[in-house]
């Protein structure tokens, strides 16, 4: 072990024996450190060598005879112990290197400020002295804040707690709203591009609808696929039936309400001329349905009688439409001969009418007033009701059921529902229309009709008879005599061909002709041609009507022979 510095070792090294010094406490210093001072003691005897024969000098501890005075010592001088007095005090040994000043008041204020306890550390450097060594000073007190504790230590624990949570506060509110903003941009992507899909396949899209591309175009003129019933409303109370056909076109998402004339012409199951209005009292439904099929040129699905009743009960459910009416309507059940009291439906726009308000207006034909325009009306109820009828099939088909109405086999509940259904999302979607198919005095089709309602509307050639199926030869009349159509429906009728009447020729026209559309009915033009005793000269490829396999224009030539 290294031997630690002790300036107050309390024996003179050259005694030959060491006395063991006393301390005692005279205080504390500035820094809280004890002080202790040396206590007196009796000075040593010593014996001066003396020389004697034959030695040197030494000390005889055993020597007799007088002693030597006893020398004086500095007992304040713990460097001096065992220094003669009579020599002088040895000078006292300086720390810090200096050479200690004469006077004995000096050296016991030296002795009495550095004095410690052996077993203590070396007493504390003075500041003056680490100065002149050129160490920085530094204090005790600067750093009693390390132990001593601060009131406001908690206060600052605290303070940097909240700052800090804050801070984490702040950054998570910036993540949050980071993740909002990220999910609203994917959100708004995702309704854009579905907005965008959706018009797109609907046809909707400017420049990408069917009128704005060719290939739209060539879509909607190639083959389509089209529903079609028929909905005959019995009005039990005036009498008289009205006919529609209600269209649900699944090509070009389209849905319409075709109006027939009661003075539509027919042939009935014997092949005799007949309208539309005697069909629905005589025939029924299933002889309607085929009539009106052979005159289209439609595939009707189904038939749909619906009395006024019903009618009136069908509005109740749907809970009353809203259309705009043409005109006013008295209430039929006001006595005829009193007082004239406020009509029952009212002419304006956006009328909302109950049920009995709803047959009212759908069967009202005022006086001097065409068929056409109570027609109309009872389109508009039609219209209506769809508008608030469901879209979803059970629940329309819910509705059906609730009418307690006995159908026709040919159309059930179920069947009836679905197919409204899908119409009236048709109507709310705004792609339906009202459609009336013009026939002429006579009851036949205009070429007007041919190229407007059956061709565009109910697909012209949409029946594609089967192998069997007779063939559907359309007839006008250019001989100028009216006789001579009914001659050449019956010569075809006896010749297993079904009759369609295409009406009477603007002007007469000499020759006959014979027209066939598709190629693979030249064979039986020629046939048609034959039959009414024409020459197979007059038969070519070209245009018919919409609703014929064979169209034959009758000349000047046609004498009604075979």
């Amino acid at each position: 072990m290294n031997d630690r510095y002790d300036g107050y070792s309390g024996s003179y090294s050259g005694d030959a024996s060491n006395t063991s010094d006393q301390y005692e406490l005279v205080g504390y210093d500035e820094y809280g450190q004890p002080v202790y001072r040396q206590v007196p003691q009796q000075p040593a005897q010593y014996e001066y060598p003396q020389a004697t024969q034959g030695q040197g000098y030494g000390y005889d501890p055993y020597a007799t005879g007088q002693q030597p005075p006893v020398p004086s010592y500095d007992t304040y001088d713990p460097y001096g112990a065992g220094a003669p007095a009579q020599q002088g005090p040895p000078p006292s040994y300086d720390p810090y290197g200096a050479v200690a000043g004469t006077g004995q008041q000096q050296r016991v204020e030296e002795q009495t400020a550095t004095a410690h306890i052996p077993a203590q550390a070396a007493p504390r450097t003075e500041p003056a002295a680490r100065e002149r060594d050129g160490a920085p000073e530094y204090r005790t007190e600067q750093f009693s804040f390390v132990e001593e504790p601060d009131e406001n230590s908690e206060d600052v624990i605290d303070w940097l707690k909240f700052t800090e949570s804050r801070t984490e506060r702040r950054e998570e509110a910036r993540r949050r709203g980071r993740s909002r903003v990220v999910a609203l941009v994917v959100v708004l992507v995702l309704c854009v591009t579905g907005g965008v899909g959706y018009l797109w396949y609907t046809g909707k899209l400017p420049g990408f609808g069917a009128a704005d591309s060719g290939k739209g175009a060539a879509d909607t003129a190639g083959p389509q696929n089209r529903d079609v019933i028929v909905v005959h409303l019995h009005n039990t109370k005036g009498g008289g039936t009205s006919t529609a056909l209600l269209v649900n076109n699944t090509t070009t998402k389209q849905g319409t309400t075709v109006l027939l004339p009661n003075s539509l012409a027919l042939t009935d199951d014997e092949g005799s001329a007949t309208t539309l209005g005697k069909s629905v009292d005589g025939d029924g439904s299933s002889g309607t349905r085929d009539a009106i099929d052979t005159v289209l040129g439609t595939d009707v699905e189904g038939t749909w009688r619906l009395d006024t009743p019903y009618l009136n009960n069908l509005v109740e459910l749907v809970g009353n439409i809203d259309i705009d009416t043409n005109a006013d309507v008295p209430d039929p059940a006001a006595k005829s001969g009193k007082k004239a009291t406020s009509p029952l439906v009212k002419k304006g726009k956006q009328q909302t009418l109950s049920g009995p308000m709803a047959v009212a207006y759908a069967t009202y034909r005022a006086p001097g007033e065409s068929e056409t325009a109570q027609l109309m009306r009872f389109g508009q109820v039609m219209q209506g009701v769809l508008r608030k009828l469901s879209s979803d099939p059970h629940a329309a088909t819910v509705t059906v059921q609730s009418l307690a109405q006995i159908l026709d086999p040919s159309l059930g509940d179920k069947d009836l529902g679905a197919f409204l259904a899908k119409l009236a999302d048709r109507a709310k979607g705004g792609d339906y229309k009202t459609a009336l198919l013009p026939v002429q005095q006579d009851g036949t089709l205009s070429e007007q009709a041919t190229d407007s309602v059956v061709k565009d509307v109910l697909g012209g050639t949409v029946k594609n008879p089967g192998k069997d199926a007779s063939v559907r030869v359309g007839i006008k009349n250019a001989t100028g005599v009216k006789a001579r159509t009914e001659k050449a429906r019956v010569t075809l009728v006896n010749g297993g061909y079904t009759f369609v009447d295409a009406g009477t020729g603007s002007a007469p026209q000499a020759a006959s002709q014979v027209t066939y559309q598709d190629a693979d009915r030249k064979q039986d033009a020629v046939e048609v041609a034959k039959t009414l005793g024409l020459p197979t000269s007059a038969v070519r490829k070209g245009k018919t009507v919409a609703n014929a396999d064979v169209s034959v224009v009758l000349g000047q030539n046609y004498t009604g022979g075979q």
